[in-house]
C-alpha cells in the first residue's frame, strides 16, 4: 500500500525520519512530495494522489472548508520560524537587529531563499528585503529556488564564500553543509504553524489518520523539537 503525502518542505525531515518505523508497523510505503505550500495546494487541486496533507494551518483550514480535508482530522505539528543560514564553517553575522540583517544581506555575494511567490518563507523574505529598503541593492545577489530545502542544498554545494540563506529553520537544520545563524529579528519574525490532515480523496483513511496521529503526537515530539519545530 502506498500512502501519498503532499507537504510543505518544513515537515520533510520529520516525515523522512519516521517513515521506516511507520512502514514496518503498518506496511504502508510513504510516498512524499515536498515543496512550497502553494505548489502543494496546486498539485492537490490538479488531482494529484493524496492521503495526508501537511501545510500551513491557514491552508488546511481553507481546504477543509472547500471539502478537500476530512473534518476533525487536522492536527498541528508545531510552529516553525524563519531563519538565516550560512555555509558551515563560515563566520556568522549578527542578524539580531534590522541593521545587522541589512548589513549581512548587503555584504552577501549570493542570497539563497525559496520561491518568493508560492513558498511561505520566500514570500515573507522578499517582503523583509523590501521593508529593509535594499531590494535594488541586493537584486543581483538574489538566488530563488522552488523551495527552501533546495535553496539550502544548493547553497551547501556552492563553492564561493560569503553566501547567506533565508528559509524556515527546519529546512536549515536538516541540510548538511549549512548552519543556522538565528531566527529573523523579532520585528520581522515569521512563525508558521504546520498542520497535518487526512485528504478526502484518500482510499486509506484509517492508515492516514494513524500517520497524522504519529506526526502530531507525543511519540514524535522530541524529533520535531530537534528539527526546529516549537511545540
Amino acid at each position: 500500500m502506498d500512502l501519498h503525502i503532499l507537504s510543505g518542505g518544513a515537515a520533510s525531515g520529520v516525515v523522512k525520519a519516521l517513515q521506516s518505523d511507520f512502514s514496518a508497523r503498518t506496511g504502508a510505503q510513504l510516498q512524499g512530495t515536498f515543496g512550497a505550500v502553494g505548489v502543494m495546494k496546486e498539485k492537490l487541486l490538479a488531482g494529484a494522489p493524496c492521503d495526508v496533507l501537511i501545510l500551513t494551518n491557514a491552508l488546511i483550514a481553507e481546504l477543509e472548508k472547500a471539502g478537500h480535508v476530512v473534518p476533525n482530522t487536522a492536527a498541528p505539528l508545531g510552529k516553525v520560524k524563519t531563519g538565516v543560514a550560512v555555509k558551515t564553517g563560515e563566520s556568522m553575522p549578527d542578524v539580531a537587529t534590522a541593521d545587522g540583517l541589512r548589513a549581512a544581506l548587503l555584504g552577501a555575494k549570493g542570497i539563497y531563499f525559496p520561491d518568493p511567490q508560492r513558498a511561505t518563507a520566500g514570500i515573507h523574505f522578499i517582503n523583509v528585503v523590501k521593508q529593509l529598503g535594499i531590494l535594488a541593492e541586493v537584486d543581483k545577489a538574489l538566488r530563488p529556488f522552488p523551495n527552501g530545502a533546495t535553496a539550502m542544498a544548493e547553497m551547501a554545494k556552492a563553492d564561493e564564500p560569503g553566501l547567506i540563506g533565508c528559509t524556515q529553520v527546519t529546512e536549515i537544520l536538516y541540510t548538511a553543509g549549512v548552519t543556522l545563524v538565528a531566527a529573523l529579528p523579532k520585528e520581522f519574525e515569521l512563525a508558521t504553524v504546520y498542520t497535518a490532515a487526512v485528504c478526502t480523496t484518500s482510499d486509506h483513511q484509517d492508515v492516514a489518520r494513524e500517520l497524522v496521529s504519529l506526526l502530531s503526537g507525543p511519540q514524535s515530539s522530541e524529533l520535531r523539537r530537534r528539527g526546529g519545530f516549537e511545540l
